[in-house]
């Protein structure tokens, strides 16, 4: 998904850039009073982009502004599920394991993310523990944010992690490895005065 993602996102961008590029080029060149063609669509400095019969040809027509409205509509709603889709990680909905008889069996994502939270939140020195996966459901990865109390160390903590919950989560699932991106974060907390 995020490989689709990146690809729409360049070709759109190249294509605005484009278009951008091309209509700025054309109106530079008018502005500029430079030789252009003769199916130009400016000619010079004092011509207007749009002229007033351009702007009021359709404007007494009844089926204009329902169709105006509902293109920029459109336009408006394809521009903000682009945005909401930048933000979304694409979570696995399953893991495959190999259950040993030649057949896969399925673990929902959720499940073994609320484990692995579970025992990272377990954790001596761990305030709270976040597990999200991503990758391919036959080779999974794992996002692991920790917060950590003032207290800890972030070495020990990452010891405990990787020896523990992942350890565990990948000998019940049976993978041979689990991918694992850790990022830990202090508690904030006032400073101790001392006396």
């Amino acid at each position: 998904m995020t490989v689709i993602l990146r690809r729409v996102n360049r070709v759109l961008l190249g294509l605005a850039g484009l278009l951008l590029v091309v209509l700025g080029g054309a109106v530079l060149a008018a502005a500029l009073d430079l030789a252009v063609p003769s199916w130009w669509p400016w000619s010079g400095p004092s011509d207007v982009l749009l002229s007033e019969a351009d702007r009021t040809r359709w404007r007494d027509e009844g089926w204009w502004w329902p169709v105006v409205i509902a293109v920029l509509g459109l336009l408006v709603l394809l521009a903000l599920w682009w945005l909401i889709a930048q933000f979304r990680r694409a979570r696995l909905a399953e893991v495959l394991i190999d259950s040993g008889d030649g057949e896969e069996a399925v673990v929902r994502g959720r499940a073994l993310e609320d484990v692995l939270e579970a025992d990272a939140a377990a954790q001596d020195g761990v305030a709270r523990a976040s597990v999200s996966l991503t990758g391919r459901s036959s080779a999974p990865r794992t996002r692991v944010r920790l917060l950590l109390e003032p207290y800890a160390s972030p070495g020990a903590a990452l010891n405990s992690l990787t020896s523990d919950a992942l350890a565990h989560a990948r000998t019940s699932t049976g993978l041979p490895a689990l991918p694992t991106e850790a990022r830990l974060r202090a508690v904030k907390h006032r400073a101790r005065r001392v006396s």
